[in-house]
């Protein structure tokens, strides 16, 4: 008896986990199309689950978009730190982050614009995703004397907001040469942080990692 008890209790949970899945992935097709003010009865019928599951999880639609750009950051955060794992220095950890960050607006759109269209006081305060990482480096790179910052916190709100803004611009001018655009911008944060010209310079000519054998799959979102 209690072994089936255990059997369905399990079966339950994973219904749960795949119903919050469902309506996180629709809430970041939304987002990603820019239809924030999607009524939540909408956003559950694009995720094929009822009102009542959708209480279930989340106390109002701002919640379930809360949480939906939350994921898409703490994903994406978890695909840089695959991809730099292996980098002591926290200043061309920064760096090479901030680029393959800026790449992923071009490589992964939909993503891109979950974040551009939600907004970057949530990228800055959030407690997991890029946040946190990005805190991290830069609270490192002042330790150590490689960048010249007095308030880490102003500083991730600097480069936080670039990067959104960067994406945006990405995004609505497909023209344009996304790794030059990436890279330059690179260069002005670095100067930002008090890195001198040349060696930023320097730093952003380094070869990005390899990210061909690294799957992007975690941090896609999928299409409507």
């Amino acid at each position: 008896m209690e072994a089936t008890s255990t059997v369905a209790v399990d079966r339950l949970e994973r219904r749960k986990a795949r119903t919050r899945a469902a309506l996180v992935g629709a809430a970041q097709r939304f987002l990603a199309d820019g239809r924030v003010t999607a009524p939540v009865l909408e956003i559950t019928q694009a995720a094929d689950v009822g009102m009542g599951s959708f209480y279930n999880h989340f106390s109002s639609k701002e919640e379930l978009f809360d949480a939906a750009v939350d994921e898409a950051l703490e994903a994406l955060g978890a695909y840089l730190d695959t991809l730099t794992v292996g980098m002591a220095d926290p200043v061309e950890k920064f760096t090479q982050s901030f680029r393959l960050a800026g790449r992923l607006f071009r490589a992964e759109p939909n993503l891109g614009r979950v974040v551009v269209n939600s907004s970057a006081a949530q990228a800055i305060t959030t407690g997991r995703g890029l946040a946190p990482r990005s805190l991290r480096d830069i609270g490192e790179a002042v330790r150590t004397g490689r960048f010249d910052v007095e308030d880490t916190e102003l500083a991730l709100a600097l480069v936080a907001g670039t990067l959104v803004a960067l994406g945006r611009v990405l995004l609505d001018q497909p023209d344009r040469d996304a790794e030059e655009a990436v890279d330059r911008t690179a260069v002005r944060v670095l100067r930002a942080l008090g890195v001198h010209a040349d060696a930023a310079v320097a730093l952003v000519d380094r070869p990005l990692p390899d990210t061909e054998n690294v799957s992007a799959a975690t941090v896609l979102v999928a299409e409507s």
